[in-house]
This record gives C-alpha cells, sequence and structure tokens, in this order.
C-alpha cells in the first residue's frame, strides 16, 4: 500500500492488517518496529505528526475521521481472540 492508496471499507482495512500480520511473520525481524513497545510508540508518534505526515505529501488529513473505531479496535485486540 503506498501512501496515495485509501480503504475505503472495515473489510479493506481488515486485510490490510491481515496483510502485515503476515510480512510480520516473514520479516517482522527486518522491521524498524519489530516489538509491540516499539510498534506501538511509532504509531502513537505517526499519529501525532500526521498532519505533517499528510503536509508532506501534498494531501490534507481527512477531517472527521473514525478515531473512536480505531482506538476501540487497538484495545479489543488485547482481550480479542
Amino acid at each position: 500500500m503506498s501512501f496515495g492508496d485509501e480503504i475505503r471499507s472495515r473489510e479493506e482495512l481488515a486485510a490490510f492488517v491481515r496483510g502485515l500480520q503476515q510480512e510480520y511473520a516473514r520479516r517482522g525481524q527486518e522491521w524498524e518496529n519489530a516489538s509491540l513497545e516499539s510498534f506501538l510508540g511509532a504509531l502513537a508518534a505517526w499519529i501525532d505528526d500526521a498532519d505533517g505526515v499528510y503536509r508532506n505529501f501534498g494531501k490534507d488529513l481527512p477531517p472527521g475521521g473514525d478515531w473512536t473505531f480505531f482506538a476501540r479496535s487497538l484495545q479489543a485486540a488485547t482481550v480479542y481472540e
């Protein structure tokens, strides 16, 4: 997925996350943030800096994103089987 690609549905988001999981299984040791601790830290930092990241790619941060859904998804993953 490149920066310009868009996820348009919950199903596409789930498929994208599964793709990340498969990539981690294949090459996770090569990731910059290979531990859960560093991954979550990088995720928080990226979210904090997202305005600038989007601006660097000539895009606007989507207004009114469903941040609650994303937060609930992350929280649920701590206990969901």
